[in-house]
């Protein structure tokens, strides 16, 4: 068998996730480390390991395990983060967000920042990489989560993070600095329907998904408990699912003097937004 009728073979058998070649070319250049086009090797031989290697990995993506699992790590932004179980796998909708607290930010000086429920930290990471001159605290619970946040941070080799590993439900905050800035991607899928999620979704921790049994326990959370941690003019902007943005807006709406959502590129109410 060549490397190019390995590839095909590939495709062909990950094509039950519609993007076959996607991940056959993923897999060719991350993993089997050849980053030549794959038609370039018609006539090259595939060697035992590289074709025992490819069976296994669509083995495993075809129990469910994610993509980025396997590789070991996603692009974000235009960065590349580690992940791997027990974190949630960055996901484009959330650029939005990080580019809409980007240019929010773009007049304020030296900016504080909290990110909250920040996983593998690829918002909070991504604003302190674009904005050297802030500081951004990365809040995160869960211990694998929080193993990928610390490998990322390190990765970065950023100055100007600090990554705490607590419960935003309960966490000290009086000696928190006030943000100019809180920003998250939280839980936000109602707990009797994550088994009714994606095969490959379920296989992200539950905790970085459910977020109650409506689905707003931390937006409650941040409404109730983080807004007196943010300056008089300062910026609320979280993440949200399809459609919950009308259930959010009151939670906050007696707290903020503006509200804002902001739709991403499938026409989803995706953000929710204040300034306090």
């Amino acid at each position: 068998m060549t490397l190019l009728e390995l590839y095909k073979k590939s495709a062909g058998e990950l094509s039950f996730g519609s993007c076959g070649d996607f991940e056959a070319k993923v897999i060719f250049e991350d993993i089997l480390k050849i980053r030549t086009k794959p038609y370039d090797y018609s006539s090259v031989a595939a060697t035992d390991d590289q074709v025992s290697l490819m069976n296994e990995i669509i083995d495993r993506r075809k129990n469910g395990e994610p993509l980025q699992y396997i590789v070991g790590k996603w692009d974000f932004y235009g960065f590349t983060f580690d992940v791997g179980e027990g974190v949630l796998i960055p996901r484009p909708e959330t650029e939005n967000l990080v580019e809409y607290v980007l240019d929010e930010l773009k007049d304020v000086k030296n900016p504080i920042v909290f990110d909250l429920c920040s996983g593998s930290g690829c918002i909070g990471l991504t604003i302190a990489k674009l904005r050297p001159d802030s500081k951004v605290y990365l809040f995160e619970k869960e211990d694998r989560a929080f193993y990928y946040l610390n490998k990322n941070l390190s990765n970065f080799g950023l100055k100007n993070t600090r990554a705490v590993k607590c419960d935003i439900f309960d966490f000290d905050l009086s000696e928190l600095h006030f943000a100019d800035v809180i920003v998250s991607n939280p839980p936000y899928i109602k707990s009797d329907e994550i088994p009714l999620l994606q095969t490959e979704v379920q296989k992200e921790p539950v905790s970085a998904l459910d977020g109650g049994k409506d689905g707003l326990d931390f937006y409650r959370c941040i409404a109730s408990r983080w807004l007196d941690k943010v300056k008089k003019g300062g910026l609320i902007a979280l993440e949200c699912g399809d459609v919950q943005s009308n259930e959010i807006l009151p939670l906050f709406s007696d707290k903020v003097a503006e509200k804002n959502v902001i739709f991403d590129f499938n026409d989803i109410d995706r953000i929710v937004a204040f300034r306090i």
